[in-house]
């Protein structure tokens, strides 16, 4: 468990280890009103490391550390991924190379759902239990960091439903939730109990608002 008691970020520029322009945006209209200017690692030309840590905060960390030491400066980096109960936590943390090199998550979603069936007899009879899991990690140069969780659980569903959202958004049905996959949700219902969303949140209390607030 985290010490009870965090660094708080106390500069004004953050280095954000991402290529990704929606996690750049969210972050933004996240950070930029508490005075804090992003940097993607992408405009610093800063080289992606290895992710070959064995959990999703050991790959934020890997992130999140080579980027800091890189630029001098504390940066974020997130891991996530889908995690069905029925396939011993799988995807998990190879949730994108399911998809393999063309990013292919129809390909993906259907791999999750026949390996329930073929584990389980039948799709109907498998433990569909799933979650969206996300590790935030800030980074320092001098080493220190500081996580956060964000989760989401639910369950998966088939076939898939819905054109909104990504990766396995279609077959992800949330238990709070009235029944429709992240998919079918509007972007602005996915992100209000998404994982990212949360692991956020979490964050910012712990290291960027004040301790009263």
């Amino acid at each position: 468990m985290p010490p009870s008691v965090a660094r708080r970020f106390a500069g004004d520029r953050l280095v954000v280890a991402t290529n990704n322009a929606g996690k750049l945006a969210e972050l933004q209209a996240l950070l930029t009103p508490l005075g804090v200017q992003l940097i993607a690692s992408g405009e610093l030309g800063l080289p992606e490391p290895v992710e070959d840590g064995a959990s999703f905060a050991a790959n934020a960390e890997l992130k999140a550390r080579a980027a800091a030491i890189a630029a001098g400066l504390p940066a974020l980096a997130d891991d996530s991924g889908f995690v069905v109960e029925g396939l011993d936590g799988q995807p998990g943390i190879h949730s994108a190379r399911w998809a393999g090199p063309e990013r292919d998550f129809a390909m993906a979603m259907q791999r999750v759902i026949d390996g329930l069936a073929a584990r389980y007899g039948s799709f109907a009879a498998a433990d569909r239990r799933a979650a969206f899991v996300t590790d935030l990690c800030l980074a320092w140069p001098d080493g220190h960091v500081e996580h956060s969780e964000g989760r989401v659980e639910g369950q998966v569903v088939a076939p898939p439903r819905g054109a909104g959202g990504f990766g396995y958004d279609p077959i992800f049905m949330p238990a709070e939730g009235d029944g429709r996959t992240f998919a079918e949700m509007s972007r602005a219902e996915k992100q209000a109990q998404s994982h990212r969303g949360r692991a956020m949140q979490a964050m910012l209390a712990r290291c960027f608002l004040p301790a009263s607030a």
